[in-house]
C-alpha cells in the first residue's frame, strides 16, 4: 500500500528545481517540492517544516503535533516498517 508519510524537511537540494531532502523517521529521501512551494526563492522558508510525502513528492505541510501522530498511528497499524522499507529501497 501507498501511504502519505510525514516527513521534516532538512535543506534545500536545489531551490530552482524545488528538489529537498526530507527525513521520515531517520531515512532521508530527495523529494520534489512543486505542490507546496510558490516560488523557488521561497524555498528556505520550508527548512523544518513537516510535510506528507508520496511517491517522491511533498504533498501538504501539516503541523509537527499531527505528523508525530500520524507516525504513531502508522507504527501502530504496522505500516510504516513497509513505507519505510520501500523509501530506503527506492533512495538507491
Amino acid at each position: 500500500m501507498c501511504l502519505g508519510i510525514p516527513g521534516c524537511i532538512t535543506e534545500i537540494v536545489d531551490a530552482d528545481q524545488m528538489l529537498a531532502m526530507v527525513d521520515v523517521s531517520g531515512v532521508k529521501r530527495e523529494v520534489n517540492l512543486a505542490c507546496v512551494l510558490s516560488a523557488p526563492a521561497d524555498a528556505d522558508q520550508l527548512i523544518g517544516r513537516w510535510t506528507l510525502v508520496h511517491v517522491g513528492f511533498a504533498m501538504s505541510l501539516i503541523d509537527e503535533d499531527e505528523a508525530r501522530k500520524t507516525l504513531e498511528l502508522l507504527a501502530e497499524l504496522g505500516e510504516i516498517e513497509e513505507e519505510l522499507a520501500a523509501m530506503r529501497d527506492g533512495a538507491r
